[in-house]
């Protein structure tokens, strides 16, 4: 995202400063990508200017104040007037930029937008720097018209993404992914001035470049979120040899950050989640390439280590690992690490970050339906206990967990007297008291499961005085819950209720 190689006000400030101020850019990053996570909302970046050695006094606000149209104009003309203080001009127009009023009063102006995109285009390549940062500036606006006056740039945009200068391609990067959300119109635009090519290429020659990848991520995401992807741009990108890419950028690079990887992760997880065929990304191994990446940061929470932001990396690789499992994709039984990793996750970010530990739940899920090796596994590596123990959260977390122990069951008698003597029965007595619908639903499946299995099962319900609560779900105002509970004590429990009809 941001790249500082020094502060923006002296250079002369102190080591301690320098980290303060890379610790409010990393937790500034760490909101943008947290609301993206919850909510899925696209959201705008702007680079900071690290390059100028400004004064103390540059540091603070810039274009607090709006300009006049006649401030405007003037400035306009202080650039055409050439010279050696145009490049300064243009750095004098883009901190005016800064200013919501401005942009709009900008682009009313007339010849604005032909004599920045002029600058853009010429020789001057320091004039062209300034022009691109002023672009970034407009394309941060909230306004919908100010992205728009910026869509004859988008030619030149796109051809600078093969620039030799990294500063003006990370430029040009984050100034298209600003322009994407703005509408459909400036979307379509860029759409059909090649945007998706470009950023395919782009990815290719600049492949060992993390800042760049981080970029190409970004602007990636920022049109695959479009509502009409489906249909419009994920045929373009699947098309465009970019997908191998985005998956070797999953692995974090330990010295550059998590940035890349979450990028081009969420990447991912669009690609993954638009409902077409995720054949072609399983062959090109995204799912054996989330699965590794998760057992390297679930050895690194097991450890302790959950600072850095590396949960809004979990984020995005378990709902890809999650969903490519339900399109049919396989991971080797015999790999028990994920299953401890997913553990590892579900434990670490319990009371923290409850939603993450559901996620994480929510792949063990989709993992163990139907593979007895996983199942197998579970019992193997004693995790079952740990499953119990999510049983009295809330929050869904119990009812995933639910899922995962039914997912066992489903396995048959040997599997079901391993619950069994796990305490499972112990704990669905408690699931079944509880209030919500889902989860006293799940409980009764379990449970029907453990008591087909094995009549010392319904000898030991029977001990711990299970079928009384049977008995009061059958006045329940659920329907599904009166049947079901009244089918398992017909079917395992007749001699109570022998007793019941005899005694009313």
């Amino acid at each position: 995202m941001w790249r500082l190689k020094t502060l923006r006000h002296k250079a002369s400030g102190s080591a301690n400063d320098l980290e303060e101020f890379k610790h409010k850019r990393r937790e500034f990053e760490k909101v943008l990508r947290q609301a993206r996570r919850n909510k899925q909302l696209i959201s705008k970046r702007l680079l900071q200017n690290v390059d100028e050695d400004e004064e103390e006094g540059d540091s603070m606000e810039t274009g607090s104040i709006p300009l006049s149209p006649e401030q405007v104009r003037e400035m306009i003309r202080g650039v055409q007037s050439g010279g050696e203080e145009k490049a300064a001009c243009l750095a004098s127009l883009r901190k005016a930029l800064r200013n919501p009023e401005s942009q709009v009063t900008f682009i009313k102006s007339e010849n604005s937008m032909h004599m920045l995109i002029g600058q853009l285009s010429s020789h001057n390549a320091q004039c062209q720097l300034e022009a691109a940062r002023c672009l970034h500036e407009l394309s941060h606006s909230t306004q919908p018209s100010v992205g728009q006056a910026c869509l004859p740039a988008g030619p030149y945009l796109l051809t600078y993404l093969s620039s030799q200068s990294t500063k003006l391609v990370e430029l040009c990067l984050y100034t298209l992914g600003n322009l994407c959300p703005d509408s459909a119109v400036v979307r379509e635009k860029l759409l059909a001035q090649g945007i998706v090519p470009a950023l395919a290429n782009c990815i290719h020659i600049q492949r060992y470049n993390l800042a760049v990848v981080e970029a190409v991520g970004f602007t990636l995401s920022q049109l695959l979120q479009a509502k009409d992807a489906t249909e419009k741009i994920i045929p373009a990108v699947m098309a465009s040899g970019i997908v191998p890419h985005v998956i070797s950028a999953l692995t974090p690079d330990p010295e550059f950050g998590y940035g890349p990887a979450i990028e081009c992760t969420w990447c991912l997880h669009y690609l993954v989640s638009s409902n077409l065929d995720n054949s072609m990304l399983i062959a090109q191994g995204a799912l054996s390439q989330c699965s590794a990446v998760l057992l390297t940061l679930g050895g690194a929470v097991a450890q302790g280590n959950l600072e850095g932001g590396i949960e809004l990396l979990i984020w995005p690789l378990l709902r890809c690992l999650g969903n490519l499992l339900v399109s049919g994709g396989d991971v080797m039984p015999e790999d028990t690490r994920l299953l401890a990793a997913l553990c590892v996750f579900s434990q670490a970010y319990l009371h923290p970050q409850p939603a993450l530990s559901r996620e994480s739940l929510w792949v063990l899920n989709n993992l163990t339906a139907g593979s007895s090796g996983f199942c197998s596994g579970l019992l193997l590596l004693n995790m079952v206990p740990i499953l119990i123990q999510f049983l009295s959260f809330s929050k869904g977390i119990n009812s995933m967990a639910l899922r995962v122990l039914g997912n066992i069951a489903h396995h048959g008698p040997e599997y079901c007297v391993r619950l069994t003597q796990a305490g499972l029965l112990t704990a669905l007595c408690a699931t079944l008291k509880m209030a919500e619908p889902e989860v006293v639903t799940l409980s009764l499946e379990v449970l029907y499961m453990l008591v087909s299995s094995n009549p010392q099962v319904v000898e030991e319900f029977t001990r711990l005085n299970g079928v009384p609560l049977l008995e009061a779900i059958q006045y329940n105002s659920e329907g599904e819950q009166r049947v079901r509970a009244a089918y398992i004590l017909d079917h395992h429990f007749s001699a109570f209720s022998e007793v019941e009809s005899l005694s009313s």
